[in-house]
């Protein structure tokens, strides 16, 4: 008999048990989904990097390292592996194409994942090319690919198709936010096959594998090689840092979208729960003075919040994988980044203990809603729930509450008798903006990050990139030839950390800078720049002092101001202020207006990058961004109309004899709607101004947390404004629009003498 009254309770109550299952199955979506796709990401990577032994330091020499230098690393007690190494950018013969060129001497550190073709031989004459490259490019096995470097041609057959850890997110530079396979790959080659080209065995870097610190490593490098060289360890590396920042964001989503849904789902199981307790109280008399017990109506209501429970969280769990194989996937938005050849899911250990207690709560929120219901006698239950008398309220002690409308005291009062509800309809209209205000503000951030990167720093079409043993004369005069500006880089050490050195000449005006509010700035030669990350280690006009790698010199130099960098961390100054306080620069960028096309080949030239096909690298970010957008959209109109809607109908049903008496008394279907919407709207103004300030702040946090890599400004349009108020006050006025066109079939007699 019960089970049976189970599902006409059910079907009597559908709006409200229908939305309840819908917001746990979102809250629990939304928690594994992130919670699955960070765990993915970590789990994923983790075992690719260590297939590929990947290194966790890097040794770097413009001078290279001999046999000997190797030896003395191999020979430190920590290491378990190292190998001399070269990774440099070389151009694809007769087109725009260029890979990163890999050579690993001794094939115990950075060593490939073959998908196909032949497997490595540190003897042959061929080559293995990154998959995806080969894939969007049209390159088939056995076909020959010739590269240039410094004037050098390295030509050989296509052995096979691979991913590498090294190059698991593939750009050419900082400059380049996402991977483009059809313009850059990567590719090895035997340490045989480059010696028969160059002529020597040169190798600038050295890879390691040891469980240390990195201060640790950079005390016994400087003891086995005698001198001070550039130690970066894997937390520096493209690769490793990419795949840690995601799954750090990933974390971070995770415990705020989450956080917000569940919380909404379990407060709207306790206001709809408390409420068919309430309408249900004459059925539970009923079943008193039928003779059952007080323990198993109990049991037989609890079972409401179990069923909501159980339904929402299973629907919840394939949910939550959907999510999660719409980021982490071979077809998913990270397969634009990660070039990983397993694209497996994983769910993490304290997720299962999570949802059972989901269930349990709520389930516990069934049983406290109705346990209160079953004190007194039956003939007590028997009566119907009747809202408590409420006494006059501050606000109708005013001299201005007789000048209202009939219509705005009975919104208002009923606010006030009803404030769960109403505090309910305030969480939902304030979770629908900072939604819509966090996906479209962080669009509009991004899209201004694009816009300062492309039209107001890069002010050139070709950067041109130097070898390292570019003499700097005549760096300089092939600057004067193409009309361009140039930049040397270095890494220096200061204030305990590696951060990048910038020297720029840029009387061209090819590559500019802007400063914290994203406004034009030219630099001055009276001293150095600190990016914004840096900011807060030194004050303008303070000395600070730096060393660079490679140098046992200490230099000290005068802050002059600040700008923000966007990509890099660093610390810049002109050409002119480095040779007044005799800092050294080594030219490894020339930014001119010229084609590609038209810069002749020099020994100088390392490779060239068109600045066009950078920023369109960038498309796939965006994508990215605009998917997230509309899954945000989605979820903040989803969390509007089930909040709204269940609320609103609750307070129809609770309200049907007050509605009926108005009917009685002459208001039409019409004014009577009015009425309900007024209420809605009141409480979405509300929500809207509370909810404006509170999703800007949570922006910002998400900024500074997701995006800590990039020295982003928190941008917000005109039309992201106007689109979170315009679609939360369409949602609201849709929502109340439903429920009040149930006014007109509202049953008078009932409701009148539903309290007799």
């Amino acid at each position: 008999m019960l089970t049976r009254k189970l599902f006409r309770t059910a079907w009597k109550y559908k709006p409200q048990f229908i939305s309840m299952i819908i917001m746990v199955a979102i809250g629990v979506g939304v928690f594994l989904g992130f919670n699955i796709e960070w765990m993915s990401i970590e789990a994923d990577t983790s075992a690719f990097f260590e297939d590929t032994l990947y290194a966790d330091f890097r040794l770097y020499s413009e001078m290279g390292f001999s046999e000997k230098d190797i030896t003395a690393v191999k020979d430190i007690p920590e290491v378990t592996a190292a190998t001399r190494y070269l990774s440099v950018n070389a151009d694809i013969k007769d087109t725009k194409k260029s890979v990163n060129l890999n050579v690993s001497e001794d094939y115990t550190v950075s060593i490939m994942t073959v998908m196909e073709g032949n497997p490595y031989d540190d003897e042959s004459d061929g080559i293995w090319l990154s998959d995806q490259f080969a894939e969007k490019n049209g390159y088939a096995l056995g076909d020959t690919l010739t590269l240039t470097y410094q004037g050098l041609e390295i030509s050989g057959e296509i052995e096979g198709f691979v991913k590498s850890g090294e190059m698991m997110i593939c750009t050419a530079d900082e400059n380049q936010l996402m991977p483009d396979y059809e313009s850059f790959g990567f590719a090895y080659i035997s340490p045989v096959k480059l010696k028969s080209v160059i002529g020597i065995a040169f190798y600038p870097q050295i890879n390691v594998r040891a469980d240390m610190e990195k201060e640790e490593m950079e005390k016994a490098i400087k003891n086995a090689l005698g001198k001070t060289i550039l130690v970066t360890s894997k937390d520096e590396h493209t690769a490793w840092a990419g795949a840690k920042s995601e799954a750090e964001e990933g974390k971070t989503m995770g415990s705020v979208l989450p956080v917000l849904f569940l919380a909404i789902a379990i407060l709207t199981m306790v206001t709809t729960m408390h409420r068919i307790a309430a309408n249900e109280k004459t059925q539970i008399g009923t079943l008193k003075a039928l003779g059952f017990r007080d323990r198993r109506i109990l049991r037989h209501y609890t079972s409401y919040g179990l069923v909501i429970g159980l339904t929402g969280t299973i629907l919840g769990v394939f949910m939550g994988y959907g999510i999660a194989a719409l980021i982490i996937s071979p077809d998913g938005m990270m397969s634009t980044y990660f070039d990983l050849p397993d694209w497996s899911l994983v769910m993490p250990a304290f997720c299962w203990p999570l949802l059972v207690g989901t269930v349990i709560l709520l389930t516990l929120i069934s049983y406290l809603s109705i346990k209160e219901m079953l004190k007194g006698t039956a003939a007590d239950a028997l009566r119907p729930y009747v809202p408590r008398v409420m006494k006059k309220s501050v606000i109708e002690k005013l001299p201005l509450w007789e000048r209202l409308s009939f219509g705005t005291k009975w919104n208002i009062r009923d606010i006030l008798r009803h404030k769960s509800r109403s505090a309910m309809t305030l969480v939902g209209v304030i979770g629908c903006m900072l939604l819509l205000v966090g996906g479209l503000g962080m669009k509009d951030t991004m899209e201004r990050f694009m816009e300062t990167l492309d039209k107001d720093i890069s002010n050139y079409t070709t950067k041109i990139n130097l070898i390292e043993s570019a003499d700097k004369d005549e760096a300089k005069k092939l600057a004067e030839n193409v009309n361009g500006d140039w930049q040397a880089e270095s890494g220096i050490s200061y204030e305990g950390k590696t951060v990048y050195l910038e020297v720029y000449h840029e009387d061209n005006d090819k590559i500019r800078f802007v400063d914290k509010n994203n406004n034009l700035m030219k630099l001055g030669d009276e001293g150095v720049y600190l990016c914004q990350r840096l900011a807060d280690t030194a004050s303008v006009g303070e000395l600070i002092e730096f060393s660079p790698y490679g140098s046992e010199e200490t230099y000290k130099v005068r802050v002059a101001g600040y700008l923000r960098s966007l990509m890099t961390e660093c610390i810049v100054m002109t050409d002119t202020y480095a040779e007044s306080v005799g800092v050294p620069c080594h030219i490894n960028s020339i930014y001119t207006d010229e084609a590609a096309e038209n810069i002749e080949n020099s020994p100088l030239i390392a490779g060239k990058q068109d600045k066009q096909m950078i920023m369109e690298s960038y498309d796939s970010f965006m994508e990215i961004m605009d998917l997230m957008v509309w899954i945000f959209v989605l979820a903040a109109v989803i969390l509007g109309v089930v909040v709204l809607y269940n609320l609103g109908i609750m307070s129809y049903v609770e309200r049907s004899r007050e509605l009926a008496t108005l009917k009685v008394l002459g208001f039409r279907d019409r004014h009577i709607g009015r009425l309900l919407v007024s209420q809605n709207i009141w409480l979405t103004v509300i929500g809207v101004l509370t909810g404006l300030p509170a999703g800007v702040g949570v922006l910002s946090i998400l900024i500074i947390s997701l995006a800590s890599e990039y020295e982003l400004k928190l941008m917000l349009g005109a039309l992201t404004y106007s689109v979170s108020i315009l679609l939360t006050f369409g949602v609201s006025l849709i929502v109340g629009w439903a429920v009040a066109r149930k006014n007109r079939k509202i049953d008078m007699v009932e409701a009148l003498k539903s309290t007799e």
